[in-house]
């Protein structure tokens, strides 16, 4: 089996914008589902992972200060500019290292088997330029969109069908060298990787939570809520 990915990026930068009120005045990454803010939910499931790349641009000091003294976590700080997932990745490889890193989004919830030993345990890089994880549409709690992917027989993914992506990744930085260190979206990598035909999945065997809308953070908080059972 091929070593896992030494060092992952945790995307923290956004706007928050469909939060409405509750990020004018914070990061949607320090909002908090079951008592723990989503940044922290994320970096438990990277606890194995040696290297933890976090970029910041929107209200950036204040997750700056909620990292202080983690030694263990290096910051990529995007201001004034914030470059989307596709440039943020971009400008967070020479911190990141290594040929392949795993990426984590911070709007969702992951519960049961970690998102990050699935990707590794699923991880062909003779085959795969990239590995998404996915999940049913019906077991994709809080999330009002449609699908993102099909997938095939031999795990490679096309756009359309009922699969959503979970925001976890393993990806090549080795082919990430041409792109710039603009504002772009991991979306467009992704194309050019499905049109060499290398950009596969892997289906979530967990519990998932899209917490990118008021809604979908309820719908986590009632989740993760301590239960009252003996």
């Amino acid at each position: 089996m091929p070593a896992p990915p030494g060092s992952v990026m945790i995307f923290a930068a956004g706007l928050g914008t469909r939060m409405g009120s509750l990020t004018k005045d914070r990061p949607k990454p320090l909002l908090r589902a079951g008592g723990q803010t989503l940044l922290d939910h994320a970096l438990a499931q990277a606890t194995r992972v040696p290297k933890k790349v976090v970029n910041v641009c929107y209200h950036a000091d204040q997750i700056i200060a909620h990292l202080s003294g983690r030694d263990d976590i290096r910051i990529s700080d995007e201001r004034p500019r914030r470059l989307e997932t596709g440039g943020g990745l971009i400008r967070a490889l020479p911190l990141l290292g290594g040929d392949c890193c795993f990426t984590l989004n911070t709007d969702c919830i992951w519960t049961g088997a970690n998102p990050l030993d699935q990707l590794a345990g699923a991880w062909v890089p003779d085959r795969m330029d990239a590995l998404l994880l996915v999940v049913a549409r019906d077991r994709a709690k809080g999330h009002s969109g449609s699908g993102d992917f099909a997938i095939s027989d031999d795990q490679r993914l096309k756009r359309g069908g009922s699969l959503i992506y979970t925001g976890a990744q393993i990806i090549r930085t080795d082919i990430l060298k041409d792109y710039p260190q603009e504002p772009f979206s991991l979306n467009e990598i992704w194309n050019d990787i499905a049109l060499r035909g290398r950009l596969c999945g892997a289906i979530f065997d967990g519990g998932w939570c899209d917490t990118g809308t008021p809604g979908g953070l309820a719908m986590a908080n009632s989740a993760l809520a301590p239960s009252d059972d003996v």
